[in-house]
């Protein structure tokens, strides 16, 4: 099959040859129907298998669905298939084919390009997205209004909030916040009491970068880029409550967010602990080991190494549990649970304790999954940071040991644990066998982690592929003492599957189900270990030592030399001997929050672990009752702010409190919440975590923040790579805008594929819903011009339909679908040049305004309405008028189309053969032949075999 062939409504094929290798489409073997280019359209969502049909002389409207890896028979792009496992998009030149189909469609009416009628011109956007941005501003339109709930429903939805960089928006931004303002809109319409809130999460180590680069301070160039995002979602006309503003950087928001810290204190979650980090000089902070590659930054490739540091620790490893099963009966995308859940990393198992052969009272702790798999140990690896490494490496392998300690401690954990290749050396020490007491070498391999689990794992080679390959490439034991139920294994790779034990001793024969227990259960009778539950998650360390971050709001004694008077000292000067009492943490009363900023003019950071703010010695060193006391010098990560947002946004006035009762109650949780999949871990886990202690401490009534989420795919860049100054493939919003209009670009991005899907930008291929828009806003003229109230049965059944195909997509978040579904009944109307129903156009303006707002706007003002269409009733569609009472069949002779019959749907097979002999070529072909078979399957397909 070297070209697919797609069935229109008049029974024609159009062909569609492949491009050709300079990518240039093949022109279409017959003309199209304008049901085909319609169709075309419409599979800009998907190009995969085509369930129906779409055609303006037809009134069936297929759903195009795309679901698992991109598999088109029209277009394949396998490779970026294999980058983006989510739903594909079509390849470029086939989206520009369909588009270039449209844009040829929509010019042939008119000289204007748009509609019926001489009169007929462009929707001039220019003029009238201003005067509707500028009504929606003057009369507080979106802003969100008192609940009633005992009359309407509520919808918070809500946008992952942005950082505002200083580039701007680029043309992937707007996508998942026009989705969000479609749900807005249409809920609104539906009567419900909507939120729908917008904030900048402005503190963080890219902002201070920044500023650092400009020389300006970052209060100002944060302020500088909160501008411009402002004026660019404006720009768009996000439906957003204006008055809800906030800014992570806001006095008033810092001093929440340090509150918030302060509970976490009180309750023991806020500890400090002194942690092997990620340091990098040259940044002046801590890095996450997902920022930490081959042993540089990521930011600048800077030399990164490991040392232990004071830092502040939130003990979200508490709530492990909780945490999994709060994801229970969430509406998220299954990836980002399951990507949760694989962080939270619950592992049920034993602790096994070995003795350390010649040094009596201390042990070496492991966890384990498999504890009946202990009568094959053959070796215990350490990580190199275990405090016993020191103690029993032998004098003879000590240089060797210490040598490879020292190469472990400068490479992250992500890129010791991401390694393929397995290193270790031997301490020259043993471990004792907690059950038979035969000594275990002990080895130390970067591959374990000192900060996760116990630190020290037990090798058994023949059940574990990675201990397998250690083992081979060291010439270790192997130890078989798992056989599988049925057969031999292979001694040619480990066996990790379970069976029956062997060379177990007392378990020989068990299960591997019952050898866990009973194993476990000697352990503890031993007191050598026994059940127990571990997580892969870690506790959070929420230490940064840069300067732009919340102020952690803790402050430390100071302690003088004996003898000195602390009258008479001051450790703002220079060569003034003190000692901060780091021991002694002392939490920043309530009522003196928030703890802001100094002002600093050199806020670069330094080579002193202690950060910047160390050197404000007026602001860090301070008296009280006489005494001296010393603030805490590290500030908060930016996860910080973002962490609880979503509360602030329902009482942002509010002076005395975080959020009020009230508001929790109005209007949380969430419910619609969207965002990129790059915060599908760090930043929900740590959200949720914030919202479960406050719902502990009784602050919230919900037990979880986020109800329903949803990610929306990357744009790439016309490339089909991510955008980047770097590859110079961003484009800027503000160039479509002023060239198209906001309403072209926010149609585009919904029309160019599932809104979960990856998709390449191409700016010359926005045109084609441009020409959309002009029809419609043409079409929508004519009918206010002619005034025409009447409405055939054919306009009414397609209006019903449209009306419910939108409808339907939209609770479905299928935007692509719901705009084909407009496209097609626009084709219709303009068809009926000046006939067009005023009903029709008027439904038509409803539908169009959640996705082009001030198209629909403009359009709802034409046909006579002196109100905003904003809180106007959603269409209503009558599922009678939905249902076809006749359907449309082909006629094939011996396997080929033949014809094409129009019958009722519960006709039988007479009927349709009474038809089907109506028609000249099926005639034709069983003139002076047989009747052999006749397969005839309702509603589908009639088959004559004829001889």
């Amino acid at each position: 099959r070297r070209a697919s062939s797609l069935p229109v409504a008049t029974g024609r094929l159009f062909l569609i040859a492949p491009p050709t290798k300079e990518g240039v489409l093949h022109p279409p073997i017959m003309r199209p129907t304008p049901g085909a280019l319609t169709l075309l359209a419409s599979t800009a969502a998907t190009m995969m298998a085509t369930t129906a049909l779409l055609s303006s002389t037809s009134s069936s409207f297929a759903v195009f669905r795309t679901v698992g890896a991109f598999t088109s028979p029209l277009v394949r792009r396998p490779a970026l298939a294999a980058r983006h496992r989510a739903v594909a998009a079509p390849s470029t030149s086939a989206f520009r084919f369909m588009m270039s189909a449209v844009d040829e469609q929509t010019s042939s009416s008119s000289p204007a390009a748009g509609g019926p009628g001489a009169g007929a011109g462009p929707y001039p956007f220019e003029s009238v997205e201003k005067k509707w941005q500028k009504y929606w501003d003057e009369n507080c339109t979106f802003k969100t209004p008192e609940r009633d709930a005992e009359n309407r429903e509520k919808r918070y939805v809500l946008d992952m909030f942005p950082y505002p960089s200083g580039a701007g928006l680029h043309v992937g931004h707007p996508e998942g916040y026009t989705a969000s303002d479609i749900m807005a809109r249409y809920w609104r319409m539906q009567g419900h009491d909507v939120l729908h809130p917008i904030g900048w999460d402005s503190f963080g180590l890219p902002a201070e970068q920044f500023a650092i680069n400009t020389g300006a301070p970052p209060a100002e160039t944060t302020a500088s880029n909160i501008a411009n995002f402002k004026r660019q979602l404006k720009m768009l006309g996000f439906s957003y409550d204006w008055d809800r503003e906030v800014a992570t950087t806001d006095v008033e928001y810092v001093k929440w967010t340090q509150w918030i810290f302060l509970q976490l204190y009180k309750a023991g979650l806020a500890t400090q602990s002194s942690v092997s980090v990620n340091w990098c000089p040259a940044l002046g902070t801590v890095l996450a080991n997902e920022e930490v590659i081959n042993g540089l930054s990521e930011r600048g490739d800077h030399p990164v190494t490991r040392l232990p540091l004071r830092q502040w620790v939130l003990k979200i490893t508490d709530y492990a549990d909780r945490l999994e099963a709060g994801l229970e009966g969430l509406d998220w995308p299954s990836g980002t649970l399951t990507a949760q859940k694989q962080w939270i990393g619950k592992s049920v198992g034993c602790n096994i304790d070995f003795d350390v052969d010649g040094l009596e009272g201390e042990k070496i702790s492991v966890f384990t999954t498999r504890a009946d798999t202990l009568m094959g140990v053959t070796y215990v690896t350490l990580a190199p940071e275990h405090p016993l490494v020191s103690s029993l490496t032998t004098p003879d392998q000590k240089e060797q040991v210490d040598q490879y300690v020292r190469e472990a401690s400068n490479r992250s954990d992500l890129d010791r644990t991401s390694s393929k290749e397995k290193t270790g050396v031997f301490t020259g020490g043993y471990a004792l066998h907690p059950i038979t007491g035969d000594k275990v070498p002990i080895w130390v391999g970067d591959y374990v982690l000192g900060s996760y689990g116990t630190g020290a794992v037990m090798a058994v080679p023949a059940h574990d592929e990675r201990d397998f390959e250690f083992a081979a490439k060291y010439d270790l034991d192997v130890k078989w003492v798992v056989k599988p139920k049925k057969g031999e294994a292979s001694a040619e790779e480990a066996y990790t599957a379970e069976g029956i034990a062997i060379n177990s001793g007392e378990f020989d024969g068990m299960t591997t189900t019952a050898c866990k227990k009973e194993v476990t259960k000697k352990l503890e009778e031993m007191d050598r270990g026994g059940a127990k539950v571990t997580y892969k998650l870690r506790d959070w360390v929420f230490s940064r030592q840069r300067y732009w971050g919340e102020p952690i709001p803790i402050y430390f004694p100071v302690t003088f030399p004996e003898g000195v008077d602390p009258a008479d000292a001051n450790p703002r000067e220079d060569g003034c001997d003190h000692t901060v009492d780091f021991d002694s943490p002392i939490p920043v009363d309530e009522a003196d929050l928030p703890l802001r900023l100094p002002e600093m003019d050199d806020f670069k950071p330094g080579d002193d672990p202690a950060g910047c703010l160390a050197r404000a010695r007026d602001w860090r060193y301070f008296q009280k009752d006489g005494k001296w006391f010393a603030r805490e010098t590290n500030t908060m990560p930016q996860w910080a702010g973002s962490c609880w947002y979503y509360f602030r946004f329902l009482d942002p006035k509010n002076s005395d409190m975080a959020f009020s009762p009230k508001v929790d109650e109005d209007y949380m949780p969430v419910d619609l919440y969207i965002g990129g999949a790059e915060h599908a871990v760090l930043h929900l886990l740590y959200a949720r975590f914030w919202h479960q202690v406050l719902f502990d401490l009784g602050f919230t009534k919900h037990p979880e923040p986020f109800q329903k989420l949803v990610h929306q795919g990357m744009i790439l860049g016309s490339d089909g790579e991510k955008m980047s100054k770097s590859r110079g493939n961003v484009v800027n919003p503000d160039d479509i805008v002023d060239s198209q209009g906001a309403d072209a670009l926010r149609l585009y991005e919904m029309f160019m594929g599932p809104l979960e899907a990856v998709k390449p930008w191409q700016t010359e291929q926005v045109s084609g819903v441009v020409r959309f828009q002009n029809k419609l806003y043409n079409v929508v003229k004519t009918a206010a011009e002619n005034k025409c109230e009447e409405m055939d049965e054919e306009t009414t059944k397609m209006l019903h339909k449209t009306m419910k195909k939108v409808s339907e997509d939209i609770d479905a978040m299928s935007f692509n679908t719901a705009i084909s579904a407009m496209m097609v009944f626009t084709n219709h109307l303009q068809s009926l040049k000046e006939k067009v129903p005023v009903e029709a156009a008027e439904k038509l303006a409803l539908m169009i305004s959640p996705f082009a707002p001030h198209l629909g706007e403009e359009c709802w003002s034409i046909l006579g309405h002196d109100e905003s269409l904003a809180y106007h009733p959603w269409v209503e569609f009558d599922e009678a008028l939905c249902v076809d009472n006749t359907v449309k069949m082909g006629v094939q002779v011996n396997g080929k189309v033949r014809g094409e019959i129009e019958i009722p749907k519960d006709a039988d097979q007479d009927l349709a053969m009474e038809e089907a002999r109506k028609q000249e070529k099926v005639s034709i072909q069983l003139e002076g032949k047989d009747i052999k078979k006749i397969i005839f399957v309702p509603g589908r397909i009639l088959n004559i075999v004829a001889k």
